[in-house]
């Protein structure tokens, strides 16, 4: 997938090896530059980093839950918006895999504007991921009525 304007995200891991076979192998983000402190992944044509902490081991990653569509929704929290059959390959594989889901994979506001599929999980970092869909991307990714 290619973005005309790619977004730049860095967040904090508490094992650079971890994050690799969980973003690198796990999800298969091509691995762009490092070094022994950070690493740079293409996250569905976006550049992700992931910045080692090792004390995020003990204190975790700061968070809470805001209520969305009956579930609650933890923030902080990033992803991509994939098309349909992305999202729903996405979901088959970390269902197969045995990926501990924060939400089950669902549609939210179903039958409303802005319809969509979703789904979130964590890395091993505590970081949370939200993937999502629209049967029509551009047409929905905005739509308030």
């Amino acid at each position: 997938m290619s973005v005309s304007d790619p977004f730049h995200l860095a967040v904090q891991v508490h094992d650079l090896a971890e994050a690799r076979q969980f973003y690198g192998e796990f999800l298969g983000c091509p691995e762009g530059r490092s070094s022994e402190q950070w690493v740079d992944f293409n996250l569905y044509g976006h550049q992700f980093v992931c910045h080692l902490n090792p004390a995020l081991k003990e204190t975790g990653v700061a968070s809470h839950k805001n209520p969305v569509d009956g579930h609650g929704v933890p923030v902080p929290h990033f992803g991509v918006v994939l098309d349909m059959p992305a999202w729903e390959a996405l979901a088959d594989k970390l269902r197969t895999s045995g990926v501990k889901f924060e939400i089950e994979p669902y549609i939210r506001f179903k039958g409303e504007p802005g319809e969509q599929a979703t789904m979130f999980f964590y890395d091993p970092s505590g970081n949370a991921l939200e993937f999502k869909a629209f049967k029509n991307r551009d047409e929905q990714l905005f739509k308030t009525k």
